[in-house]
């Protein structure tokens, strides 16, 4: 990530002891909100924490086949105004695509699952970060830098959407008119983070909401989120929050009995199973709806 990520931390340990203060009282006026809870809270800054310590790790060797690629580049994009306004929506959908993937595909969720993990949804549920999602990532931006956008924007570009992507964890900001077509917003986040069977794996978007509509994975905010995983872990200890999902893809690829069932559990969706006793989302959703 570029500099601009970690100048804001400092915003965002204000904005959470903000938010802590402000959502009692939002609690007392009668709003459906959560407050902060501890142990949850501590969850979430430890893996944002090993996500940065991660994201560096990784940084030498992403900047290296970023700087590779686009010294093969297929075209001379430059650096001006219409330079970045391309980039903003090439990256924007590219976050859509890995997004989408990171919960359509079992090992990418492996690595995606624990930023879903909490039962809360605050700013510090933003912080709560893979460890391994930093390896993920290049299998999707690869192509920004050959076709010719310069490494050091590309990385300017992916903060300034994980930092635009903050704020929209929060439940004290309703729904925001016009704004709700075209922008990714709290009311569409908190839908994200929903275990509901009508929200799984919808509004994947990074900074607009148009993807989503586009492509067929847009869900407006009508019933209460319930947040968290189909299937709660109950802990908070950061080390099986960052693994247990990986765990659980060994166990399964360990007692399949066919090696396209091993294949199956790391590339089919997660919930997918040889013998149909689990559900995907798509399956889970089908059983809501039969006959949409």
């Amino acid at each position: 990530m570029s500099p601009l990520l970690y100048l804001a931390i400092p915003w965002f340990l204000v904005s959470m002891f903000v938010e802590a203060k402000l959502l009692p009282r939002a609690s007392e006026r009668g709003r459906d909100v959560t407050p902060y809870e501890a142990s949850d809270t501590r969850a979430s800054i430890t893996m944002g924490l090993g996500n940065l310590l991660m994201s560096g790790v990784t940084r030498f060797g992403t900047l290296a086949l970023y700087a590779v690629l686009y010294a093969h580049r297929v075209f001379e994009i430059g650096a001006g105004f219409w330079a970045w306004v391309l980039l903003f929506f090439a990256e924007d959908f590219t976050y859509y695509a890995w997004h989408r993937t990171s919960h359509e595909v079992r090992f990418m969720w492996a690595a995606h699952e624990n930023h879903h993990s909490s039962r809360h949804f605050n700013l510090s549920t933003a912080l709560r970060q893979s460890w391994t999602t930093p390896f993920t990532i290049p299998l999707f931006y690869f192509w920004l830098p050959f076709i010719g956008f310069r490494p050091e924007m590309l990385l300017t570009q992916m903060s300034v959407s994980l930092i635009y992507q903050y704020w929209v964890h929060t439940e004290l900001v309703g729904k925001l008119g016009p704004l709700e077509w075209i922008l990714n917003t709290p009311s569409h986040h908190r839908v994200h983070h929903g275990a509901n069977v009508e929200y799984l794996d919808r509004n994947h978007a990074g900074i607009l909401i148009v993807w989503d509509r586009l492509f067929g994975t847009f869900e407006p905010e009508r019933a209460r989120v319930v947040y968290g995983l189909t299937k709660n872990i109950e802990t908070f200890a950061p080390l099986r929050i960052a693994f247990h999902e990986w765990a659980a893809l060994v166990a399964d690829m360990r007692g399949a009995r066919t090696f396209s069932d091993r294949l199956g559990y790391v590339f089919r969706p997660p919930g997918w199973s040889p013998d149909g006793s689990t559900l995907t989302a798509s399956q889970a959703r089908a059983r809501l709806h039969p006959n949409t």
